[in-house]
């Protein structure tokens, strides 16, 4: 591989590069820290000045500002990243809440094979109703909005589906334990 010349193309991006983290990394650090935490504060300057190699030949002369626009976007990426790993975070504790209180969260059964043709005896409205609300989780109001149909709506399809599980596991199971049907509370959000 061949040297590179003095004021070639490539030895004047790094000498420009160079003096724009000389003359401007510890600002753009000040700023960072002002925002967030040192340690967040460094690594927005890193992707900063990372956009800005990147992006060399679109930084202006008067660079600062530029530099600090670059610096602010990356701290509302951040801030949007620590939104959704928290929100995932809380999604997965109520998903671990759902899954520890009760086996189907609103079906307490002993028999696998019970539910089973219970369920299949619904309609699959009914079904998804049931499985939307119990298997995933959701209160009726959000499960109405993922089948696309009203909260009263939703809470019919539901109270229909309970009715007709304890009437299967009524009829299916005389000599095993019953089938019950516990609704939960949820909390409409």
């Amino acid at each position: 591989m061949g040297e590179e010349q003095p004021g070639s193309p490539a030895s004047r991006d790094r000498v420009r590069f160079t003096t724009l983290w000389d003359d401007f990394g510890g600002r753009v650090f000040a700023y960072a820290c002002r925002h967030v935490d040192h340690h967040t504060a460094q690594e927005v300057v890193s992707e900063t000045f990372l956009v800005a190699w990147r992006r060399l030949p679109e930084v202006p002369d008067e660079a600062l500002p530029w530099l600090l626009v670059v610096a602010r976007n990356t701290m509302s990426n951040h801030r949007r990243t620590d939104r959704r790993r928290d929100a995932l975070t809380e999604k997965m504790a109520r998903i671990e809440q759902v899954a520890g209180s009760a086996p189907g969260a609103d079906i307490t059964v002993t028999d696998r094979a019970e539910v089973l043709a219970a369920l299949a005896a619904l309609t699959s409205t009914e079904r998804e109703a049931l499985l939307l609300t119990a298997w995933d989780g959701l209160s009726a109001a959000e499960a109405a909005r993922v089948v696309g149909c009203s909260v009263p709506a939703m809470h019919v399809r539901l109270f229909r589906a309970r009715r007709r599980m304890r009437t299967e596991a009524a009829t299916e199971s005389t000599t095993s334990t019953p089938l019950r049907v516990v609704p939960q509370p949820r909390s409409i959000r």
